[in-house]
């Protein structure tokens, strides 16, 4: 007989261990705060906890349960994110009117869903459990990615109050920043995309070869420091920097700096989920959206890495294939002293790349509402790799495809440099 592909105690551990992290970043937060929708793309902190959960309660119980019932019927409507085969849904830019359920009463959802899931692990056969495994883990993985969207999201929410409230812990200490250096990369014809054993999104599927010509890439990310050289040599003003759809955005939303940064009487200060501070000098830039990054690289006389660029760049000289990040340090921290391999892949700021999010040559989506996970979204899209310093502890990969409108800033989102090949 075949060896089990799931343990069953380790699943039901792995699941307490997600959901209590979810529910230990929202502890810091008040019921007001988990309620209040900052901005359109921003969804509040108690959607994020029931959504998950509606995730868990729909493609899991709702699948295996014997006699299913959903805990309340309207919530597969409120909580509904994207879904079109599982039903309607409410209107994403108009959650912050959904004042009920509460935070406690979401609270009682989550232990609801928690217990049935835990009793479904426990008590299904081999073969069964063998078929779920994989879905369950699919979960984990999603209420990953939602714990570092409500960090991101419960950070504008603070940021538009006039008290400036703090999160949770204090800054970092100033740091000095250090040179740039530069990775040179052969290039060739390389294999990029998800290989072997362990968990991936589909849309880091199937693996599959890139011709890719000599190229090179910076060592580490672009600094506030160097961001403010480029404010200073009016790149916000200067129209041939940037791409004519970023330029359209620089005129009619004013953009002068990245998004949570602001002139205090001649001293920039960023808000940051330690609170607001001045912006320090050596640290990475962040919440630039791609249009900034595209523009910057412009003014350096540079470009940015596209996507197997910078995951060929990683395989040859980043971290190594188990870094997977430090888990949230909430802002993120200056470089670490230069030892000629690449430096902040993973925890400090997702990358944009100068690749639009498209299918993988052979892609195909999973059938059913599964499929609408990530397909349908390859419009429209940059490509950004690494992770950030909300990413939650083993959730990033070097395979990991996340992707965002290019006008977007409010999520963490840096730079690294390219350039076509090593300078003669």
């Amino acid at each position: 007989m075949p060896e089990p592909l799931w343990d069953p105690a380790q699943l039901e551990a792995r699941f307490e261990q997600v959901r209590a992290e979810t529910e230990a970043l929202a502890e810091p937060l008040s019921p007001e705060d988990q309620t209040v929708q900052s901005m359109p793309d921003v969804s509040p902190t108690k959607w994020h906890r029931a959504h998950v959960t509606w995730f868990f309660e729909t493609f899991l119980l709702a699948e295996a349960e014997s006699h299913f019932s959903p805990f309340q019927e309207q919530y597969w409507f409120l909580f509904n994110s994207y879904y079109e085969a599982v039903g309607p849904r409410y209107t994403r830019a108009d959650r912050g009117y959904i004042t009920r359920p509460g935070a406690h009463d979401v609270g009682l959802y989550r232990q609801n869903v928690d217990a049935r899931v835990r009793d479904l692990i426990s008590s299904v056969d081999g073969g069964t459990l063998d078929k779920l495994g994989s879905t369950i883990e699919l979960g984990f993985h999603h209420e990953q990615q939602h714990q570092e969207l409500l960090l991101m999201d419960i950070k504008h929410v603070l940021s538009v109050n006039p008290l400036r409230p703090v999160y949770a812990g204090a800054p970092a200490v100033p740091s000095e920043p250090d040179e740039m250096g530069w990775i040179d990369v052969e290039g060739g014809l390389v294999e990029v995309g998800h290989e072997g054993s362990g968990f991936s999104f589909d849309n880091e599927l199937p693996r599959h070869r890139a011709w890719l010509e000599p190229y090179r890439v910076a060592d580490r990310l672009v600094t506030n420091g160097e961001w403010m050289e480029f404010m200073a040599a009016g790149g916000y003003e200067r129209h041939e920097l940037w791409l004519s759809d970023g330029w359209a955005k620089v005129k009619a939303e004013e953009w002068r700096s990245p998004f949570y940064w602001r002139d205090d009487d001649g001293t920039w200060s960023e808000h940051t989920l330690h609170g607001t501070h001045p912006v320090d000098p050596g640290l990475p830039v962040t919440h630039v959206s791609h249009y900034e990054a595209d523009a910057y690289a412009t003014w350096r006389g540079l470009r940015l890495p596209t996507e197997p660029e910078w995951e060929h760049a990683v395989d040859v000289a980043g971290p190594g294939p188990s870094f997977s990040g430090s888990g949230p340090t909430l802002h993120p921290r200056a470089a670490e002293p230069a030892t000629g391999r690449l430096r902040q892949v993973q925890d400090s700021c997702w990358q944009w790349t100068g690749s639009a999010y498209l299918p993988y040559p052979g892609f195909s989506a999973p059938a059913g509402a599964i499929g609408e996970y990530n397909g349908k979204f390859m419009s429209g899209q940059m490509v950004l790799r690494g992770g950030s310093a909300l990413t939650p502890a083993g959730h990033a990969r070097h395979t990991y495809r996340n992707f965002f409108p290019p006008g977007a800033r409010w999520a963490m989102t840096g730079v690294r440099l390219a350039d076509g090949g090593a300078p003669a």
